[in-house]
C-alpha cells in the first residue's frame, strides 16, 4: 500500500516568473520546473529536485506513490499527477502535482504482475499472452497498491484469466476496469512449415509456363516473314495499271 515515509519527501522551492527562458535556466542551475493545484487552491509555482523526484518514479508505486512536499516550511500531501521527459536524453523537463486528501478515494491506474509459471507453457508447449498490463481502481490513497497479482500457474489452453480474478480487498479497493476483460491467456507457437517436395511441384505447375511466351515469340516472327510477301504484291497493281 501506499505510505509516506521520510525518504518520501520532496523539498520545493517557490518559482518566480513563467515562460520557457525561466523554465531553462531552472534546468541549467539543476532543477526542475512543476506546478501543484489540486483540493480548491490556486496552483502554485515551483521547483524540485529531479533526484527525488527520480527516487520516486521508480519505487514500486511510482506515479501512484503518495508524499509530502514541503514548500515554505509546510507539507502538503501529493502525488504525481503527469511529467515530460526530454526525447533524448530522458532528463526531466517538467511536473504536475497534485493535493491529495487522505480521506477521499482517488482513482488510479496500478500494474498487473503474473506470477508461477503456467502449466499451458510447461506442460503443453504454448505462451502466455499477456493482453493487459493494467487496471483502473478506485481506493483511498493510503490503500494504493503498488500492483495487482495473479497466479499462472494452472493457466492452461482454453481458459482465459480476467480482471475479475485478480485478487484485492473488496473493502478497500473498487476495480473500474471491465471484470470481463481478459488479462492474460496461452496461445501456441507459430512454427514455420518447409515446404515438401510435392508442395514445390505444384507451385511449379501453378507458375506460367515458359513455352506459352515461345510460342508467342514466333508468332511474331511468322507475321514478320508474311509482310514482306503482301509488299511483293504491290508491284504487280503496278504492271496491271501500265497496261492500261
Amino acid at each position: 500500500m501506499a505510505t509516506v515515509t521520510e525518504s518520501n519527501v520532496v523539498e520545493a522551492q517557490p518559482r518566480q516568473g513563467a515562460g520557457k527562458n525561466v523554465a531553462r535556466r531552472l534546468r541549467k542551475s539543476g532543477r526542475v520546473p512543476a506546478v501543484l493545484y489540486g483540493a480548491g487552491k490556486p496552483p502554485v509555482s515551483l521547483s524540485v529536485e529531479p533526484k527525488q523526484i527520480a527516487r520516486i518514479l521508480h519505487s514500486e508505486a511510482g506515479v501512484n506513490t503518495i508524499f509530502d512536499l514541503q514548500l515554505d516550511g509546510e507539507r502538503t500531501k501529493a502525488m504525481i499527477v503527469d511529467y515530460q521527459n526530454e526525447p533524448l536524453k530522458g532528463a526531466l523537463l517538467h511536473l504536475d502535482f497534485k493535493r491529495i486528501a487522505m480521506d477521499r478515494r482517488l482513482k488510479v491506474s496500478v500494474p498487473i504482475v503474473l506470477k508461477g509459471d503456467a502449466a499451458g507453457v510447461k506442460q503443453q508447449g504454448g505462451i502466455l499472452d499477456q493482453v493487459l498490463r493494467e487496471v483502473d481502481i478506485e481506493c483511498l490513497p493510503g490503500d494504493i497498491p503498488g500492483h495487482l497479482q495473479a497466479d499462472v500457474t494452472n493457466l492452461v489452453f482454453g481458459q482465459v484469466l480476467r480482471v475479475a480474478d485478480l485478487p484485492h480487498d473488496e473493502s478497500k479497493i473498487h476495480v473500474l476496469t471491465d471484470p470481463e476483460q481478459a488479462v492474460a491467456h496461452i496461445t501456441a507457437v507459430k512454427e514455420e512449415v518447409a515446404p515438401t517436395p510435392e508442395t514445390a511441384a505444384a507451385e511449379a505447375v501453378a507458375e506460367p509456363a515458359e513455352p506459352e511466351v515461345i510460342k508467342k515469340g514466333k508468332q511474331e516472327e511468322e507475321g514478320a516473314e508474311a509482310a514482306p510477301a503482301e509488299k511483293a504484291e504491290k508491284p504487280e497493281k503496278g504492271e496491271k495499271k501500265e497496261k492500261k
